[in-house]
């Protein structure tokens, strides 16, 4: 499977993304900056954490009007895995390829340190090697992750089971229903807060981020290879 890490001017976890692909999970990795007009060799889209555009305005409120994101947008309509972390999350809610929005933290301050998980929806592409209600640990490091949405579109998320993961136990920066990841109607483009490439391996504190990524890999597969 081949990954494409989206890099936009002031990401900072393109690295991270980069290695938890190639050097922990071993699969087909690439950069790929944000003016890319062509994503068709790629299996799965990445878009990191970090601060595209400096944050101006709001976050990922600029990187929507990237040429790469006409791109994403087709990738997801095709039905490939994408997966938005923190400010990727931020980018993929101003494209209007997940629903809601994304305000400061209710404590008005960033905060960076490990958070309690609990698997919402075990039975997605991205979650498949996870257990129904599984209690994972994943760090944050975010000034504005406070997801919010109107009573409708939560609904909506709870109703379809879209909703991915929610924080355990401690709420660390006030999100709606305790939300941390959702994802789109069909079920292919993940956004959440917290950073699953940083726990890939128990050296970081946690490897329980590798089991999501695992799961994007096997679901590609028995998507598309056919065993003879």
């Amino acid at each position: 499977m081949k990954f494409a890490v989206i890099v936009f001017p002031g990401s900072n976890c393109d690295i991270d993304m980069y290695h938890a692909i190639k050097d922990e999970l071993g699969e087909e990795v690439e950069y790929v900056w944000h003016d890319a007009e062509n994503l068709e060799g790629f299996d799965g889209i990445l878009l990191p954490g970090g601060f595209s555009y400096g944050d101006y305005l709001r976050s990922g409120a600029i990187a929507r009007f990237s040429n790469v994101m006409k791109e994403i947008k087709k990738a997801a309509e095709a039905g490939k895995p994408i997966l938005g972390v923190c400010n990727g999350f931020q980018i993929l809610l101003e494209a209007g390829l997940l629903p809601g929005a994304m305000r400061r933290n209710e404590s008005l301050q960033f905060i960076c340190r490990p958070v309690q998980l609990k698997v919402e929806a075990p039975h997605t592409m991205f979650t498949s090697a996870y257990e129904d209600g599984e209690t994972i640990t994943i760090p944050v490091a975010h000034g504005e992750g406070n997801y919010y949405c109107d009573e409708q579109t939560l609904a909506e998320l709870q109703e379809n089971n879209r909703i991915v993961f929610t924080y355990a136990g401690s709420n660390p920066n006030g999100s709606i229903a305790d939300i941390a990841g959702i994802m789109n109607e069909k079920g292919n483009v993940l956004g959440m807060m917290p950073h699953p490439e940083r726990a890939v391996d128990s050296l970081l504190g946690s490897s329980d981020g590798l089991k999501l990524f695992k799961s994007i890999v096997h679901h590609w597969r028995e998507s598309n290879v056919i065993n003879a």
